[in-house]
């Protein structure tokens, strides 16, 4: 494991012990809500979701028919989930670190840089809201390079990224312009921007931070 991998590792799972999660939603992704019947995803389809935390977003794709598979570095955040959402899992030991069940729901708790094609082969879906965005650049190619390219052929994602100055912030999360996300994608996989919108007035965080222009951007993605 690379030096910058074992630094992201730490800095996130030291987050979660202090309880620095501004990052995580209590109501599903607005701009997951808004695009996810448009992509064409199957009902039935099998949704990764890398970098999961806590999100509410996995039951909210349980409850539209999905199985849901998140991936999580922090035992934290994976106990917290399953409590909040008041489900007792069924717990495995797995080569890849522990999986929790319930209903539609699977969380694996592990690294997404450690999976193979095996354990994202059903993976007919992607929703990647908080990964790219959380990871530096360094990391950001090696993801893609490594992890997007484990999904099979025809699967389509949701990205959502955010765009700023990024002089103006220390990062995560950071900004990915949208050069960017062609740049990394555009190889293996189509890239067809949904949505672009302005939400510097609802992110105090970022506007008292001095960020002067903040974009929340998603895109559609299929692998070829």
């Amino acid at each position: 494991m690379s030096d910058a991998l074992k630094q992201d590792r730490e800095f996130w799972l030291e987050r979660w012990r202090e309880g620095q999660i501004g990052f995580h939603q209590d109501t599903p992704s607005p701009l997951l809500v808004e695009c996810w019947d448009g992509l064409g995803v199957a009902d039935n389809a099998r949704v990764y979701v890398p970098l999961a935390g806590k999100s509410v977003d996995m039951p909210w794709l349980a409850a539209r028919g999905h199985r849901v598979f998140g991936v999580e570095l922090s035992p934290l955040a994976v106990q917290q989930f399953f409590a909040e959402q008041g489900l007792v899992p069924e717990v495995e030991q797995t080569p890849k670190g522990v999986l929790s069940h319930a209903g539609a729901i699977d969380v694996l708790c592990g690294d997404v840089f450690a999976l193979d094609e095996r354990d994202v082969a059903d993976c007919n879906a992607v929703f990647d809201r908080a990964a790219l965005i959380a990871l530096p650049p360094d990391l950001r190619r090696r993801y893609v390079r490594e992890m997007y390219a484990r999904l099979p052929r025809a699967c389509i994602g949701l990205l959502v990224t955010l765009e700023y100055p990024q002089h103006q912030k220390q990062g995560p999360p950071f900004s990915v312009p949208e050069s960017e996300v062609r740049d990394l994608f555009e190889r293996d996989w189509t890239v067809e921007t949904i949505v672009r919108r302005d939400i510097l007035a609802y992110q105090d965080r970022f506007r008292n931070e001095g960020v002067t222009s903040l974009h929340a951007v998603a895109y559609r993605l299929q692998r070829r």
